[in-house]
């Protein structure tokens, strides 16, 4: 996740001690952590771990030369938006369009020049940290404020394989606003954006680590880590009260509720997808509306002991 008051990390592998600790030097006092790799096998290790906006590559490596390394990084989803910044003893104008053709970003001569290398190192963060920015913004629902679809879609895929992997539990609330083309016919559709916006903030001022996306229309999901589903089901039935006992300016007596669908990962089988556990909270979500509405379901019918099942 973007985070613009983390120090950008710039990971440089070169096998020469003496150029690490010149490096150290002259970047001292820049905004960022240094870390350092003396072979192409540590580098491309903490190039993954580290996931660093700046890689200084040297083109003479012992076990693969820097393009070969660069090649690798290329290849890899991890590591392939990294911005490389070659380092070489040489000066040749084929090394440098050999360098860019793979995907290097700039390319610093040795010995190097302070002014020089600053500035091509900051240039490099600069540009990674506008890339990333419009990343995370390309992520967030506009109107609501909460994370995206296209967020919602990635971030479920890698719960549920983290989840499926290491045995950890997972939870998914799906939420959906009751007669919500009714209140948009009824009051007008500002109205319509007024309602998304306070039912957003409720779904995202919960646990810390709860994860609030707009689904699309009137539909949220909330990713719940390491979360049962009677947990799960807690959390839901917290948000389903607090929406319904909202009160509406310029409408004091219209009770406005959401009906809720909950699922973990635990129901599922082991080679469920993120598709399935969708589905199934979808299922949950739908029994909910049969139901009556306002209430919080399970895909197995549990429903939430506190729900009131009050229709709207």
């Amino acid at each position: 996740m973007y985070d613009e008051n983390q120090l950008p990390r710039l990971l440089a592998i070169d096998d020469s001690e003496l150029i690490h600790k010149l490096l150290q030097v002259r970047l001292q006092g820049e905004r960022l952590e240094l870390h350092a790799a003396l072979n192409a096998k540590d580098g491309l290790k903490l190039a993954r771990d580290l996931n660093p906006e700046v890689i200084l590559l040297a083109i003479e490596l012992n076990e693969m030369n820097g393009f070969e390394l660069l090649s690798r990084l290329k290849q890899n989803p991890q590591t392939q938006d990294i911005a490389v910044i070659f380092l070489s003893a040489t000066n040749h104008m084929m090394d440098r369009v050999r360098g860019l053709d793979l995907g290097a970003v700039d390319f610093i001569a040795k010995p190097f020049e302070v002014v020089e290398l600053k500035a091509r190192v900051r240039s490099a963060l600069r540009m990674q940290h506008l890339v990333k920015m419009l990343e995370h913004r390309a992520q967030i629902d506009s109107l609501s404020g909460l994370w995206n679809r296209r967020y919602f879609d990635q971030r479920l895929s890698q719960e549920v394989n983290e989840g499926l992997r290491h045995k950890r539990p997972l939870s998914l609330i799906m939420c959906d606003v009751d007669r919500f083309k009714r209140l948009n016919d009824q009051f007008g559709h500002p109205f319509g954006d007024s309602v998304i916006e306070r039912i957003a903030h409720i779904l995202s001022a919960g646990r810390g680590s709860d994860i609030a996306c707009r689904y699309g229309g009137e539909e949220f999901g909330v990713l719940l880590p390491s979360t049962s589903l009677e947990r799960a089901m807690e959390v839901a039935e917290r948000q389903r009260l607090s929406i319904e006992s909202q009160v509406w300016v310029g409408h004091p007596d219209l009770v406005v509720t959401a009906s809720f669908g909950v699922v973990d990962i635990q129901s599922l089988s082991e080679t469920a997808t993120s598709a399935d556990m969708v589905a199934a909270a979808d299922s949950a979500l739908y029994r909910a509306k049969q139901a009556g509405r306002n209430r919080v379901e399970t895909v197995h019918g549990i429903r939430s002991p506190e729900s009131t099942g009050q229709s709207t």
